[in-house]
């Protein structure tokens, strides 16, 4: 009957040098797939920020023919290439602060107001901004809310003498008349109710001319109620007009055709 023995593991036949030379095999591989990982991961940040650059690039090319076309007054042309370039770098606010100046040119106000308000949200530090939102507004005759711009573009720049003697002070001027206008009108209107109450005479009906009035008026009701007038149209054509009394009425005769009253 044979006999089994311990069996030695695999790994025991493999000498030390075979072993060392296929570890520093194993670790040169390791680092050469790192290198790999680590030169993939650079190549496509590269390659991210050359798109990047080339957006920016061509996003203030057209940012500048836009502002080109706008000065020559092609304000629709410009506004395309304003448009073009926020598709490439969306969050320009100058881009649609511009947008917002042409808008108003073209007298589209709510575009205006709309553009200008995504200008303040990308850059709230800009003064401009809040300036030309400010101007919007006043276009839509949003006097408070323009002031308010005015205000918050004089508080980022306070050394600022367009907003502070032209925009501001206009926008203030326009508060007062609307102001001013309002009182009027409130004050005509309660002039005329005053006047429409005392053109509605205050009868006393409980005074002697009243009642008198009224006992004339019943009498007179109360005659006509007492006499009676009957039409009488007989079988040969005549009409005939009759008043009766209540106490004596007319009684037709036999050629009675039609009785009306």
């Amino acid at each position: 009957m044979a006999s089994f023995g311990w069996k030695r593991k695999i790994g025991e036949k493999v000498s030390k040098a075979t072993s060392q030379q296929f570890e520093a095999q194993a670790a040169d591989d390791k680092d050469l797939a790192d290198d790999d990982d680590a030169n993939w991961v650079h190549a496509t940040k590269r390659r991210k920020e050359i798109l990047l650059e080339d957006c920016v690039k061509k996003s203030k090319q057209l940012k500048d023919e836009g502002a080109s076309l706008a000065e020559n007054r092609r304000y629709r042309e410009a506004l395309h290439k304003w448009d073009e370039a926020l598709q490439l770098t969306p969050e320009d606010a100058t881009l649609y602060e511009m947008k917002s100046q042409v808008l108003m040119s073209l007298h589209e106000m709510f575009p205006a107001v709309h553009a200008a308000e995504m200008a303040v949200q990308r850059n709230p530090r800009s003064w401009d901004a809040w300036q030309t939102l400010g101007r919007a507004q006043l276009g839509l005759g949003e006097i408070a809310l323009a002031i308010r711009s005015f205000q918050v573009s004089l508080h980022i720049f306070p050394m600022n003498p367009e907003v502070w003697k032209e925009d501001l002070s206009w926008a203030r001027k326009l508060h007062e008349q609307q102001k001013a206008t309002k009182t009027e009108a409130v004050q005509a209107l309660a002039k005329e109710k005053d006047l429409a109450q005392e053109s509605i005479p205050d009868y006393d009906f409980e005074s002697d001319e009243i009642v008198a009035v009224c006992a004339a008026i019943a009498e007179k009701e109360k005659a006509l109620s007492a006499a009676k007038t009957v039409v009488i149209v007989s079988a040969s054509g005549t009409v005939e007009t009759v008043t009766e009394k209540e106490d004596s009425p007319t009684t037709p005769d036999e050629t009675l055709f039609i009785r009306a009253r």
